[in-house]
């Protein structure tokens, strides 16, 4: 098989063709449909709990936690906050880590380049597909927050982080802002996976090495021995959302980190290319 990139141009038309295949096919995967399903699960879990048991006192138990009881909104607060550690970058993982690394698995990827393709634009297009799926495991927890909160507690005003009182339009919004900083921070988990799958034909074994990576990112950024890298973890400002609620929003810590996550992006994607392209594809 001949590595490096085709020199036959491919129309536009057919590369957002190949990632709607890939979209269509990725979507109709048990795996992703139930792994949407648990992360929607998630807030309605947490509704239920507090509507069973009554919300835990303030300082105790996840951020918004003791909100939740006074304004169903802030289900999808505390759900995100939740998911943010392990839930969400589990799933993004799985799919991420099985990009590559599935189709050589199922003998498929071969194929796939022979289209022709190009191995940068199928890298492309896998980065592309596991980033939409970050964006939609999201918006499945920002959903299954609304529907739980809206069934079991009441929906009005929010009270911010810094005092203020703001309608629940306002309140919807900052909420799409806060899905779009979270769906941002896994862009660079994204890209990681991505390379890493490039180095094995196992998917699980992918899909392991980017969950154990973002723990211990996690892990580290938590050290104050490590401080001097903490500003350059993926996972440094993964939490870092708070100025989103409060009056007047504060876009900061948004472009940090837009362009942290971007940093990661490049680099290993430039690594994914620098492997890919020079990897001998046998199945």
């Amino acid at each position: 098989m001949s590595t490096g990139e085709s020199v036959v141009p491919i129309p536009r038309h057919r590369l957002l063709a190949l990632l709607g295949s890939e979209l269509l096919t990725m979507f109709r995967r048990w795996r992703t449909i139930v792994m949407l399903a648990a992360l929607a699960l998630v807030p309605v879990l947490i509704a239920v709990a507090v509507k069973v048991t009554g919300a835990g006192s303030r300082g105790h138990g996840p951020a918004f936690l003791s909100d939740i009881t006074e304004n169903g909104l802030f289900v999808i607060f505390t759900a995100l906050t939740v998911s943010i550690p392990l839930f969400l970058p589990l799933t993004v993982a799985v799919v991420a880590g099985d990009t590559i690394a599935g189709e050589a698995s199922f003998g498929t990827l071969r194929y796939l380049l022979i289209a022709p393709v190009g191995r940068v634009r199928l890298l492309a297009v896998k980065f592309a597909s596991s980033g939409v799926f970050a964006i939609a495991a999201v918006l499945a927890i920002v959903i299954g927050g609304i529907a739980a909160g809206a069934a079991l507690f009441p929906i009005g005003p929010v009270t911010l982080l810094s005092g203020d009182t703001v309608g629940v339009a306002d309140a919807f919004g900052r909420v799409l802002l806060l899905a779009g900083y979270v769906a941002i921070s896994l862009l660079g988990l994204c890209g990681i996976g991505l390379f890493i799958s490039t180095l094995t034909s196992m998917p699980v074994g992918a899909m392991a090495a980017t969950v154990v990576l973002a723990g211990v990112s996690q892990v580290l950024d938590q050290l104050p021995q490590f401080e001097v890298i903490h500003r350059y973890l993926p996972t440094h400002l993964w939490l870092g959302f708070a100025d989103l609620l409060r009056n007047p929003i504060l876009f900061d810590s948004y472009g940090q980190n837009a362009a942290l996550q971007l940093g990661y992006v490049v680099i290993f994607g430039a690594l994914a290319i620098g492997r890919f392209t020079t990897k001998d594809i046998l199945s």
